[in-house]
């Protein structure tokens, strides 16, 4: 079987999209690779394709594509799709119960499944390791690759064990995966890797989307904003045609303050971000890809798995943290090639939340260390009292400061302590982590993330084009 007939057995398409057979024959053939690929342009295929083709190679042991992933929501989402195409695959992540993750523990040491999605933590279960010493890994692939350098919220320790993980697995073809990485990341994922530069083909495809208008517009205050939204809204939304939009919001409340006002206007929209319930989130989307409601104010948490093809606009209400999460969000515009608009509202006062949003994320070593002697010496308090007692004791009674989530977020990741809702049972496993000590560390971090917001406004304040600018921050080669 060729790639091209593998694409159209399983997927329909009649054929591939920009470099992806290039892509895929190159792994398929052994090789290492550097996918980076807007979000929804088929990066996926570029290892599920060779995971289907037959091997050239006779083994002992029945082969496997093992895909790491981050996102468990994600990753239920593409083995389903997978499945609804008659494609064995599976996933062994917490969300299972323990007898169906040994059933399936059992299935795959028997031979079955030609991909398996993990997150890169399962390495550190024993039985994990027994069951996959009982296949051969003909390809790896590492999805959301930034995480091993986006040294933040998506950042994953295990994903610095990669060298580690590639020899346990016997060295395999490796292709690695994101959206978005500057120079500097793409060096970090291949370091991290075990690789060097000349053992990986790096195929970048840029934003070579030129059915895309990217625009800025000063605003000075809400009214102007609303205006803007209703002005774009009307020139892609006319009540006859097909078509949807998105406009992304920075903070819930405005988020929601802005639904009042379009509602005011009788406009027909839906809300969608992190504070509503999982069932609520799913069936707001699923009315968005059908095209039951055309219009959705959102905050970044919307966006995972939205490949929708005829997105006609993309309008930033707020100013995005950074150059990475805007070059995301605007990706899912236009896929079907028709002109399509990205629209991104600047108000300087916005900085302001954005700086705050960074603080946040970047507790000091003293924070953390204060986070961790807590628990470690209150938990009877904690378990009764939760995370409002400790924000009580570290920030000063500010509603607002979410540096205590993101302490426990970073302490789950390295294991410290185990995933709690509520803290009504959380427990100390180990010693706070050297990097989570490290003032000059976190220190260096900080000042990256104030660097990427930096970056974004410099292409608010280009007045070059804006696409070349993007090349340049992302060190794309024209």
């Amino acid at each position: 079987m060729t790639p091209v007939s593998v694409l159209k057995k399983y997927f329909g398409y009649e054929s591939f999209r920009g470099p992806q057979e290039e892509i895929i024959e190159h792994v398929h053939a052994g090789g290492h690779a550097l996918v980076i690929m807007p979000t929804g342009m088929g990066k996926s295929l570029c290892f599920q394709i060779p995971a289907l083709m037959p091997s050239d190679e006779m083994k002992s042991l029945p082969v496997i594509t093992l895909v790491l992933s981050p996102l468990i929501a994600l990753m239920k989402d593409q083995v389903d799709a997978l499945q609804a195409r008659g494609i064995p695959a599976t996933f062994i992540n917490s969300s299972l119960r323990r007898h169906e993750r040994e059933s399936r523990y059992t299935s795959i040491a028997e031979g079955q499944f030609d991909l398996l999605y993990v997150t890169p933590e399962r390495f550190r279960k024993p039985e994990f390791l027994d069951v996959i010493g009982r296949r051969n890994v003909r390809l790896l692939a590492v999805d959301e690759a930034h995480c091993i350098s986006e040294w933040g919220h998506d950042f994953r320790p295990d994903y610095t064990r990669l060298e580690e993980l590639r020899e346990i697995l016997g060295d395999p073809p490796t292709i690695a995966l994101t959206a978005t990485a500057t120079i500097e990341v793409q060096d970090d994922i291949i370091r991290q890797l075990g690789l060097c530069r000349e053992d990986v083909e790096v195929f970048h495809e840029g934003i070579n989307r030129p059915n895309l208008e990217l625009l800025v517009k000063d605003v000075w205050d809400a009214e102007e904003k609303e205006q803007q939204i209703i002005e774009t809204m009307d020139r892609w939304l006319p009540t006859a045609s097909t078509g949807s939009g998105i406009v992304y919001f920075t903070l819930i409340r405005t988020l929601e303050e802005f639904s009042e006002r379009l509602a005011q206007r009788r406009v027909d929209h839906v809300c969608y971000h992190g504070d509503l319930e999982r069932r609520m989130r799913k069936r707001i989307q699923e009315d968005f890809m059908t095209g039951d409601r055309r219009l959705v104010l959102a905050t970044n948490a919307f966006g995972m798995g939205v490949d929708k093809e005829d997105i006609r606009f993309v309008v930033h209400a707020d100013v995005p943290g950074s150059m990475e999460s805007y070059y995301q969000e605007i990706g899912r515009a236009g896929r079907d090639g028709e002109p399509s608009e990205c629209v991104l509202l600047y108000d300087q006062r916005d900085l302001n939340t954005q700086m705050e949003f960074i603080r946040w994320s970047n507790p000091d070593a003293d924070f953390y260390v204060r986070v961790y002697n807590h628990l470690k010496n209150d938990q009877e308090l904690i378990h009764a009292f939760g995370i409002e007692w400790l924000r009580e004791r570290l920030c000063d009674r500010q509603r607002h400061d979410r540096r205590v989530e993101t302490a426990l977020a970073m302490m789950q990741r390295y294991g410290v302590i185990e995933d709690e809702i509520d803290l009504s049972a959380v427990a100390v496993n180990g010693p706070l982590p050297q990097p989570l000590r490290d003032e000059d560390l976190l220190e260096a971090k900080l000042i990256r993330d104030q660097k990427k917001l930096y970056g974004l406004v410099q292409y608010v304040q280009t007045e070059g084009n804006r696409v070349d600018f993007i090349h340049d921050y992302f060190g794309v080669h024209r």
